[in-house]
């Protein structure tokens, strides 16, 4: 039986997003895995429905809800708070960049029971060398094994309690905006809860390997910044 209603947006980047879905699957934990496809290339959508009974995950293609072009963060978001708070069961965002261990989702399961102020909890992120790497950087030198945090949490690897989602209706969100991490930590601290990160459940990150193009920021800052501010794209 699932504990925990589990989502991961993707655009693209089939491999790392198979990576992901099956180190979900290998939790220690019952999950309710569903992959939010955003208007993938055909290459994508198709490799997603082939695996989908393999690994055990649900697929729903935003295409066949939306003719909006992605992204559609908010969209996920909106249903997975639905199926979630249905389902009286608390929300865990994993992106397709991340690779969990078979003890993560358990831990911050653990911790947000044991915790009931907690709004958000987050897993802090490493690279392949173990070394917490973006979007974490700004808690590198944290010794502590717990985080109590006014800072915004990441949605690579974040939980949100069951209380939130009734507290806080995610049709709410800004449409001028396409991602939320910023704006739904700061509600939560607002509606009086507590976020957290976890420094000893860490999770694998590859950043920005679902949306390559962000790359641009470390290798063309230029270019990063042109599409950003003058595309209006990245809008948080």
């Amino acid at each position: 039986m699932a504990e925990v209603i589990v989502i991961t947006p993707v655009k693209n980047s089939l491999d790392t997003t198979l990576d992901t879905a099956r180190a979900i699957a290998d939790s220690s934990v019952g999950v309710r895995h569903i992959i939010f496809n955003d208007f993938s290339t055909e290459e994508t959508k198709i490799g997603l429905s082939q695996n989908k009974s393999a690994i055990g995950f649900e697929l729903i293609n935003l295409e066949d809800i939306t003719d909006h072009p992605s992204p559609n963060y908010k969209l996920v978001l909106q249903i997975a708070q639905k199926i979630a708070n249905e389902a009286k069961l608390p929300l865990l965002v994993i992106e397709s960049d991340v690779v969990v261990k078979p003890q993560t989702i358990a831990e911050l399961l653990s911790f947000q029971k044991t915790n009931p102020k907690s709004g958000l909890v987050g897993s802090v992120t490493i690279d392949e060398k173990g070394k917490v790497n973006f979007p974490y950087l700004k808690f590198k030198g944290v010794k502590e094994s717990v985080i109590d945090t006014n800072r915004s949490l990441s949605f690579c690897c974040t939980l949100f309690s069951t209380d939130f989602l009734k507290k806080y209706d995610f049709m709410g969100l800004d449409e001028a905006k396409d991602w939320y991490d910023t704006f739904i930590s700061k509600k939560s601290i607002e509606l009086g809860f507590k976020n957290h990160v976890l420094m000893n459940a860490p999770v694998w990150h590859r950043p920005h390997a679902s949306r390559p193009w962000k790359q641009l920021k470390y290798s063309n800052p230029l270019k990063y910044y042109f599409l950003k501010f003058w595309k209006g794209m990245d809008k948080i």
